[in-house]
């Protein structure tokens, strides 16, 4: 389920070239087990339209069954119409109405495409991008605001064409027969300030579920400090419902990085919790040693090893909180806050570390194996919370 309400959906593309089976169904496979719970592949031509019915019986073989859009341009309404197996299999259909012809072209081949997911119930989301805005709509909003005592900027009229595009053709997709609830928005950019304001302008013009994401991000911090802030800035506000990162990975680098930054999002804004968080100082001139940073590295490491077996045999533990803290200044405080903390000695302190848990201190550790021991102890502390019989 999207919008009405629902939890904030992670979604995620696949890079592989759809008709090649074997690779697409691995990475659809690694998306889905780091978290995506939408995962959209390229349906650009024929030999990937039949290469989806078996995708997706191949993942159903693996025991992963995540719903699969098709993202069409172009051709997507002769593709939906030659190919009904792969029209049958996907969940959801993207048609970019920017790239599926001009004039009279255009409109018969929008209202196929419709008229195919309307009869199927398929739902649909309507994708503007600025790169491929309609040009038509785009060189009329330009003309008309030239014609302004106070011109807009261009920015802004290309904001209002995007918002005009995709506001228009959901429109004429309910004239069609598609209902509401079976449609999602979105238009994405890669400036910062005018993706925010074209969403801040749709939220207030339709009740629509949206999907956000800063298209063409880019690469490295870069890319994910850009994407971090425009969609920041939207979630705080309760806008969109699904999201993406589109990060452009290294060569060579994990695809699933984008999957991770809009779990990380969503926890780090509280609306939703995948995986317990470790809470750790950035280390100052108290905390002279390094014990705490490689603490902390060994806790987030053990953590992402136990996290698999913990969502089975423990389920809510992805809700703990852990800190580790390098001195006294604030490490008794935020151990306190934690569900389990530890607060380190630092320079000139007493070579003991008092461990909180639930807020209240429960021991000190000391010597050469204290890692180790917060290490068990937070072990410890999962399996008697969340165990089996455990009283939460």
């Amino acid at each position: 389920m999207i919008g009405g309400g629902s939890p904030v959906v992670v979604q995620s593309m696949t890079d592989t070239d759809t008709a090649d089976i074997n690779a697409t169904v691995a990475q659809v496979k690694l998306l889905t087990e780091a978290g995506s719970e939408i995962v959209r592949i390229t349906v650009n031509n024929d030999d990937a339209a039949k290469a989806v019915p078996e995708i997706a019986d191949r993942l159903a073989d693996q025991g992963c069954y995540v719903p699969l859009v098709g993202d069409f341009h172009f051709i997507g309404h002769r593709l939906l119409r030659d190919h009904p197996e792969c029209t049958k299999t996907l969940a959801k259909f993207r048609i970019n109405p920017g790239n599926v012809g001009r004039g009279k072209r255009h409109d018969e081949n929008f209202n196929q495409f419709i008229e195919i997911a309307r009869d199927l119930g398929k739902p649909v989301r309507i994708g503007v991008n600025a790169g491929s805005l309609d040009q038509e709509l785009l060189v009329q909003k330009m003309d008309e605001n030239a014609r302004r005592e106070n011109p807009m900027t261009g920015d802004d009229v290309e904001r209002e064409a995007l918002v005009e595009s995709a506001i228009a053709s959901a429109a004429a997709a309910v004239d069609i027969g598609l209902p509401e609830d079976s449609m999602i928005i979105s238009c994405k950019v890669s400036r910062l300030g005018q993706m925010v304001s074209a969403y801040q302008q749709l939220a207030k013009l339709t009740d629509i579920p949206l999907h956000l994401g800063l298209t063409e991000a880019g690469m490295g911090q870069k890319g994910i400090v850009a994407t971090t802030a425009a969609l920041s800035v939207l979630l705080h506000d309760g806008i969109g419902d699904t999201i993406r990162a589109s990060l452009t990975p290294e060569v060579g680098g994990d695809r699933a990085n984008e999957v991770k930054l809009c779990q990380d999002i969503l926890q780090a804004l509280g609306i939703r919790t995948f995986r317990p968080s470790v809470t750790a100082c950035p280390g100052c001139g108290r905390t002279t040693s390094t014990l705490f940073r490689e603490l902390a590295s060994d806790i987030q490491k053990q953590i992402d090893i136990n996290l698999p077996s913990w969502k089975t045999q423990y389920p809510g533990s992805e809700t703990l909180k852990v800190a580790v803290m390098g001195c006294v200044v604030n490490g008794p405080g935020e151990s306190r806050a934690a569900d389990i903390g530890i607060s380190l000695p630092g320079s000139g302190e007493s070579p003991r570390a008092p461990v909180f848990i639930d807020g209240k201190r429960d021991r000190l550790l000391s010597g050469p194996t204290i890692a180790e021991d917060f290490i068990d102890l937070v072990d410890e502390y999962v399996e008697n919370r969340w165990g089996i019989g455990a009283a939460n």
